[in-house]
């Protein structure tokens, strides 16, 4: 195994940017981790290093505070959940067993007034966030809050059979469940509830706009198997990355593979800049204010993965880099070679005479 992997400056063309309370908000989740004792005191004194509410504040820098700080909980939370129950405890390897478990907990996102785990405290913390979504979200976005943390629980049971079986996925698999084992979609009804408004499920459900937000998944998750590698490379369950899954399925040295998930990773980020500027033309100010934030969450992971001690390891720092490139190593128009999100090239009209703009869509809502 090649551990001195150097990861170049990645592509990105949206501007950082965070909320101005961030500070307050990290403190305040680091409080509520340890009030609720989210994961063994080892595992909750490495998640309350890793500046999670300023990742948070990233995402939402123009959020209401209150909607952020929830985001930065339920952020740590569900580390908590990944890192806790699943990667370092013995559900992780037992499919069975854990299917169990994320469905009791997934009752209690439906309703946290349930008898049920009543001593377990991921169960009280999710108790005491779905009773906080509630004050700031419609009966909608908290239906599609709870549907979304069923997409995440059935793909971390899927991981947990790769790791019971010792088995690395194939690339189209691993892209499809990648979308969802990354948590990214859970946060998206965070996005409207930070700024208060829904938006209409015409928009929200058409294909394009869902499109783009699989693209925004794609590529945070994407990056985050670049800024994890370091990290999951020394691990003994090292099955599910995507620099892994590429070195096994087509016989690629890590530097190879390296290579290539960066440019699959930089195409589809130019398709999102078309997309997202193509549906702003004609989308209500809360669509514009959706894609706006697809993009600040975006960036935000990339912001937060190079910086944090989750991927920096200081005990075994990582070769990570503390730039960005301006520029794409791959702007082709081509779509992938996966079919499971080779459709995305689709969603834009034949034409292709507009060119992706260089910086972020600024126009904020007024809703």
């Amino acid at each position: 195994m090649e551990h001195g992997l150097i990861v170049p400056p990645v592509f990105s063309p949206i501007p950082p940017a965070i909320h101005p309370r961030h500070e307050a908000i990290n403190e305040r989740t680091t409080a509520w981790a340890n009030a609720f004792a989210i994961g063994s005191p080892q595992l909750r004194e490495k998640l309350v290093a890793h500046d999670i509410g300023t990742f948070a504040a990233r995402v939402l820098p123009e959020g209401r505070e209150e909607v952020v700080s929830i985001l930065a909980d339920f952020i740590i939370w569900l580390f908590g959940v990944d890192d806790g129950l699943c990667e370092e405890g013995e559900l992780g390897k037992d499919p069975s067993e854990l299917v169990g478990e994320l469905s009791r907990m997934l009752r209690i996102a439906q309703n946290p007034d349930v008898p049920m785990l009543s001593r377990n405290p991921l169960a009280a913390g999710l108790r005491d966030l779905r009773r906080r979504v509630s004050r700031y979200a419609t009966p909608g976005q908290e239906a599609r809050w709870v549907d979304a943390l069923r997409e995440y629980f059935l793909s971390v049971v899927w991981e947990a059979s790769h790791r019971s079986h010792e088995t690395v996925p194939d690339l189209n698999d691993y892209t499809l469940m990648r979308l969802y084992d990354g948590a990214t979609s859970v946060v998206l009804p965070l996005l409207e509830m930070g700024h208060g408004y829904e938006l209409h499920p015409n928009e929200r459900d058409s294909t394009a706009v869902r499109a783009a937000a699989e693209m925004a998944y794609f590529i945070i998750t994407w990056d985050n198997d670049l800024f994890s590698y370091h990290k999951e490379s020394r691990a003994d369950q090292y099955y599910l990355n995507v620099l892994r899954v590429l070195e096994h399925e087509q016989q690629l040295t890590p530097a190879q593979a390296l290579s290539l998930a960066v440019a699959q990773r930089d195409r589809v980020m130019c398709l999102f800049l078309r997309v997202r500027d193509e549906l702003a033309t004609t989308g209500s100010p809360q669509l514009r204010q959706y894609l706006e934030n697809l993009g600040t969450f975006i960036r935000g992971a990339q912001d937060w993965g190079i910086s944090s001690h989750r991927y920096t390891t200081p005990e075994d720092p990582a070769d990570l880099p503390s730039t960005f490139r301006d520029t794409p190593t791959d702007d082709s128009h081509e779509a992938l070679d996966i079919p499971a999100v080779a459709w995305w090239w689709d969603v834009l009209p034949e034409r292709e005479t507009f060119q992706p703009s260089p910086g972020e869509f600024r126009t904020s809502a007024t809703v």
